[in-house]
């Protein structure tokens, strides 16, 4: 089993660094305007006009501060410092707080609503950053949003967060994170997202207020998201946390798992891990219904419509690995490893794209390759597939 995880790492180890880093670094930076582009389209062109996405950058920003505290490599520092000063200097509000959604290609504001699932992730990537050069203006920014979602976002009399709101922290209609979002106030996904920053920000800032709303994330997944029926997650629900649809994400699911499993490890509060290790082989368990005969793992199922989107796409499948490799690193668990291996001899056969670099979106149904979504865009970033390398890296060293 040894030899199965160390091949596993040197493996990812040279796709880290040989295949996904490259891609973002020669293709992706914007001389001209600054910051990086918006779009690479599932063909390979370059569409220089693309809007900028906050969650594209602040991606770019945790993988490369993540890729330079690990390996410590100079290029990969220029990349995290140049996405670290385009969200400083164009993203971050600097009237009201917050970071705007999107930028137009020029960096000037396009859409200035403050979605708080990219707040989020600029926390995420901003607080790694100063995990890996000690840069006390990025944790400065990074409480900064911490505090913005803490007064503007979370409900104090039902508890947690709610999605959106407008650029002045008002009422907002449309809270949808995408088009094939439900427009509900309150998603599993969006806390999921504010549960990892959390986590990476108490690593470095052991403040009391983050690690009462950190504790109290992971009580709100136990109570209120985990379906106890099926050990799912549900996905959309209401002010009251009544869950709106009787939809199934697998990717969140796992993903899920080994997240709200390392919150627990860096709260470092033993009572705390043993309630959720209970509920991480739950969920991880549950998260398996998706995996295929090939170890790949589909997109999600529509249980009021008994319908399932077959679609196996790029983050679903380096999220499978990550949480199957946490079964077998934490619980003994040599049947997870078996499932890890097997997805990602699925990524290296289907979706790492050899030619042009990077990962393909997805492989359809029929099992042939998407070229119609992003190989880079508003969605599609380094850091789930360059994050599962990482995550490799670091938990099984040699």
């Amino acid at each position: 089993m040894k030899d199965i995880v160390l091949t596993m790492r040197e493996e990812m180890q040279h796709e880290l660094v040989c295949g996904i880093l490259p891609f973002w670094m020669n293709k992706m930076v914007d001389e001209v305007n600054g910051g990086f582009y918006g779009r690479v389209t599932g063909k390979d062109e370059l569409v220089c006009d693309a809007e900028k996405g906050a969650i594209l950058n602040a991606r770019i920003l945790w993988t490369f501060s993540a890729a330079y505290r690990l390996l410590k490599k100079p290029e990969y520092l220029e990349m995290a410092a140049r996405a670290k000063d385009y969200i400083v200097a164009c993203f971050y509000d600097h009237e009201f707080g917050g970071v705007y959604w999107s930028l137009d290609c020029e960096g000037n504001p396009l859409d200035m609503k403050k979605q708080i699932y990219a707040l989020g992730f600029a926390i995420y990537g901003l607080s790694e950053y100063y995990r890996a050069t000690g840069d006390s203006k990025a944790l400065d920014y990074a409480v900064r949003l911490f505090d913005s979602i803490e007064e503007h976002s979370f409900d104090s009399e039902k508890n947690g967060y709610c999605e959106a709101l407008t650029r002045e922290w008002g009422e907002i209609a449309d809270m949808r994170l995408s088009e094939k979002d439900a427009n509900e106030r309150k998603t599993m996904n969006t806390h999921l997202h504010i549960l990892e920053a959390y986590t990476n920000l108490y690593r470095i800032w052991q403040n009391n207020r983050l690690e009462k709303q950190l504790r109290n994330l992971v009580n709100l997944f136990v109570e209120k998201i985990l379906n106890a029926h099926n050990g799912h997650l549900d996905l959309f629900f209401d002010d009251d946390w009544n869950s709106r649809y009787q939809i199934v994400s697998y990717g969140h699911d796992i993903e899920a798992s080994w997240l709200i499993h390392e919150a627990a490890l860096v709260l470092g509060d033993k009572a705390v891990l043993e309630k959720v290790e209970i509920v991480v082989r739950q969920i991880a368990d549950a998260a398996d219904d998706g995996l295929m005969f090939d170890g790949s793992m589909v997109y999600e199922t529509f249980l009021d419509e008994s319908r399932t989107d077959l679609e196996r796409h790029w983050w679903v499948q380096a999220e499978n690995v990550v949480g199957h490799l946490n079964l077998y690193q934490h619980f003994d668990d040599e049947k997870a490893l078996q499932k890890a291996l097997s997805c990602w001899n699925f990524i290296k056969q289907y979706l790492i794209d050899r030619l042009h670099g990077e990962w393909h979106w997805s492989i359809l149904p029929d099992g042939t390759i998407n070229t119609t979504d992003d190989k880079a865009g508003f969605w599609k970033c380094p850091y789930h597939n360059g994050r599962m390398c990482m995550e490799v890296m670091e938990r099984f060293s040699v």
